[in-house]
């Protein structure tokens, strides 16, 4: 059970993993591994009954915000769902007077997606609200960085030493940087890899290896992370075109035998099958991308206990 004492330990907000220790990163994955024990047998269920969490989503979402809605209910709190497009915002209601609308109706804590970099470190610093970052721009996605160290470390046991290549469109994807931040904070070796522009700043992070190359990328390899190219975000404006992609840097069974033997494979999802991985690797044995969307809800029930719990 994760108490009031453990949860204010990490403090109001989960802005990134940027900042979380080692041993934070890790106690918030074993709740995430007791929240599932308790999800199956329907215990817990009125740990968060005081809170009201407020769903705003102001980029499209499926994964993030159905587990998100999942973890909130099956802890017992008020859930709404701040549907964008039919709110106020239409009207040119600014960020900040929402969600002070938001507080003032009784809100209690804001899991929100946006577009702008920043946008939930505004929205903590301008509110009452306990926030959760569910992504902003190309900045952070903290809680499936935090999936996916879950799902790594249920993989491959401690991260410690290994290494772990995250290979696309580094350059426009809040779920390198977080993973970065989280797998060099657990002691793994992060391997960037893509075309020169969307991997062109890494080499200055503490502790990143680049790669230039698929190959270079894949051997020595413990576990590999396809990344969609984001095209919503300017890539193809600064990348190769998509045929050069697909010939020079897809994932596919042939290339991952370049990897250490067994190496597992992960996607944050949604997937361009055929484009930065096969279909055939998607959902071979290789693929623990089932695995990270199950890992979705109990991990999201693990922050939302942990942040509820902040005074």
């Amino acid at each position: 059970m994760l108490d009031v004492a453990v949860a204010s330990r990490f403090g109001r907000h989960l802005l990134d993993v940027e900042g979380l220790s080692a041993g934070q990163l890790e106690e918030l994955c074993d709740h995430a591994v007791e929240m599932r024990a308790a999800r199956a047998e329907r215990r817990h269920r009125s740990l968060l009954e005081a809170e009201t969490v407020a769903l705003a989503f102001f980029e499209p979402s499926t994964r993030t915000r159905v587990s998100f809605e999942l973890a909130a209910k099956a802890l017992g709190a008020t859930t709404v769902d701040l549907a964008v497009e039919a709110s106020s915002v239409r009207k040119g209601e600014s960020l900040v007077d929402t969600v002070r609308t938001l507080e003032r109706t009784g809100v209690t804590m804001l899991v929100i997606r946006h577009g702008s970099a920043g946008a939930p470190n505004l929205v903590a610093g301008r509110s009452g609200l306990r926030v959760v970052n569910a992504g902003d721009g190309s900045h952070a996605h903290p809680t499936q960085a935090l999936i996916d160290l879950l799902t790594l470390r249920e993989a491959l046991g401690s991260l410690q030493g290994r290494t772990v290549a995250i290979v696309g469109d580094v350059a426009h994807s809040r779920v390198a940087r977080s993973n970065i931040h989280a797998l060099s904070a657990v002691g793994a070796t992060v391997r960037v890899a893509g075309p020169p522009a969307w991997v062109a700043g890494f080499e200055a992070w503490p502790g990143v290896d680049v790669a230039t190359s698929l190959e270079r990328a894949l051997v020595g390899a413990d576990a590999l992370m396809a990344l969609r190219v984001q095209l919503e975000r300017d890539a193809g404006a600064d990348g190769p075109a998509l045929a050069d992609y697909v010939r020079d840097w897809r994932l596919d069974e042939d290339r991952m035998g370049l990897a250490n033997r067994g190496a597992p494979i992960l996607h944050p999802g949604p997937t361009n099958e055929g484009c930065e991985i096969t279909a055939e690797l998607a959902d071979g044995p290789r693929s623990l991308i089932g695995r990270q969307v199950e890992n979705g809800v109990p991990i999201r029930m693990a922050v939302l206990a942990a942040f509820a719990g902040a005074a």
